[in-house]
């Protein structure tokens, strides 16, 4: 089944349940819920992130996946039967999700990319929708071994949007602390700490559907009041060119500002929030 076609299907579901989530948390003093530009904002990014991802997909994704999948280092795929290769396909994808979303937030480079999603001061089924522009373009470097693995391009590209829709769900406000499903798999409880901008929040759960990688790697942290969403320096805008272009402009000026190629390259890849060489000297 094409992933497309997975989320045209859904978007009836996406719809009715952004509807009755607004429904429930209207006048609730507890939640923000809804506000009609922030949703309008994080709509437009998801309509964005589908019409450049299915050219993406067409034109690199799917011939370089095919390619590496016909010369696999081992055909783990072929060797397995059925329902063992795809659960062997689940938890390789969520593993490698964990990686990527963590890289996401540790290196410049990339969180310029993944700012989009966390820019919402809002956390709502609608913030879900708000997909970066720019991921698309270096996720082939995690999901490319999983293909020299011998797994079908469409299997991959089938499970990758599997745990976009598990995801879907975990932005709400809805709902109390995980319980015991909290053990096992990721919940709206733990993302929301994820997508807290507070020190005790920054950098916390990664999980797509797994939360067993965070508390693994020491990167899992519980729910343990309300929230405060967004990003430590505030979007300011509605405008889906500005919401996708603020970062990697912020990076590219910063970059320059750095001051030579070296200290330019430390600021790209560096952790986010670092200041160039050139400002740190000046004690700015």
């Amino acid at each position: 089944m094409d992933p497309e076609v997975v989320f045209l299907a859904a978007i009836p579901v996406f719809s009715l349940s952004m509807l009755a989530e607004a429904l429930l948390v209207r006048g609730r003093s507890d939640v923000k819920g809804y506000t009609w530009k922030d949703s309008l904002g994080s709509i437009s990014m998801g309509l964005g992130f589908m019409v450049i991802d299915v050219f993406w997909r067409l034109l690199v994704v799917v011939p370089l996946y095919t390619f590496l999948s016909g010369h696999p280092i081992i055909n783990v795929w072929a060797a397995l039967p059925g329902p063992l290769a795809y659960l062997c396909l689940l938890f390789a994808d969520d593993f490698t999700f964990y990686w990527f979303h963590r890289a996401g937030h540790v290196v410049r480079l990339f969180w310029a990319a993944h700012h989009t999603h966390h820019s919402s001061e809002h956390y709502n089924l609608s913030t879900a929708l708000r997909q970066s522009w720019g991921e698309m373009f270096y996720q082939p470097l995690f999901w490319g071994p999983i293909a020299l693995l011998g797994v079908p391009v469409e299997m991959i590209l089938l499970q990758h949007a599997i745990s976009l829709l598990y995801q879907f769900g975990l932005h709400t406000e809805l709902g109390g602390r995980s319980g015991p499903l909290g053990l096992v798999f990721n919940t709206a409880s733990h993302h929301r700490v994820h997508h807290g901008r507070s020190p005790q929040h920054l950098d916390r759960n990664y999980a797509g559907i797994f939360i067993i990688w965070d508390r693994l790697f020491g990167t899992f942290t519980a729910e343990d009041g309300p929230v405060d969403y967004g990003t430590v320096r505030p979007m300011r805008s509605y405008n889906p060119l500005i919401i996708a272009f603020e970062e990697p402009l912020t990076l590219a000026r910063d970059a320059v500002a750095a001051g030579g190629l070296l200290p330019a390259l430390k600021v790209i890849f560096g952790p986010p929030g670092a200041k160039p060489f050139a400002q740190a000297e000046a004690g700015k």
